[in-house]
């Protein structure tokens, strides 16, 4: 009888963690959704990003054709995110690297200089891992399913980092090329 009350008890536990991480993994869908201007605007940006890993040949081709290559750098890991600028965010892919965070709008972004011609460019975001002065986890204090990564340099420009389809990844995988570069974890260091 000890024997079947403690694989119920461990399987109940391995459901009660499976839940849990599907509720997370669910918020973090919706908080990624949400910061989009519609659902649908999400969605298609999703397979814009897919059509171009197909027919880039994958994500390290993809990255390696729209940041350059360094010698020794390895891609750790893409994020599917949003960054925040005055005018709204901006749906694209983080990138991490052996040596360097890297990010690229997903579309391009239009302005409209002096000269009346729109200029159409994707916002690109570079910063060498060594370059890096705090690295913050946050959460919206009026909300905390609503977290972002917040990403300082030496040189004092900010970064916000948000929608992340998998958040506690991202910032997993932060840490590790933080780690891998020689830097302490961003907690141990920033916090």
């Amino acid at each position: 009888m000890d024997k079947i009350s403690g694989a119920l008890n461990n399987c109940g536990k391995k459901v009660e963690e499976a839940t849990k991480h599907a509720e997370s993994m669910v918020d973090n869908i919706w908080n990624h959704v949400r910061m989009s201007s519609s659902p649908a605007d999400a969605a298609m940006a999703r397979l814009v990003q897919g059509t171009k890993l197909i027919a880039n040949g994958g994500s390290d081709k993809l990255f390696q054709q729209t940041f350059g290559v360094i010698p020794g750098e390895k891609l750790l890991k893409q994020h599917v995110c949003y960054i925040s600028k005055i005018s709204g965010p901006v749906i694209g892919t983080l990138y991490i690297t052996t040596k360097r965070l890297a990010f690229c709008s997903d579309y391009p972004l239009c302005h409209y200089p002096f000269s009346l011609q729109h200029q159409c460019i994707y916002y690109k975001v570079v910063v060498q891992l060594d370059q890096l002065r705090a690295v913050s986890p946050s959460a919206n204090i009026f909300n905390s399913k609503e977290k972002y990564i917040e990403i300082v340099t030496v040189d004092g420009y900010e970064f916000f980092f948000m929608g992340f389809v998998s958040y506690d990844k991202a910032l997993k995988t932060l840490n590790e090329a933080l780690h891998q570069y020689g830097n302490r974890s961003s907690s141990d260091k920033f916090n």
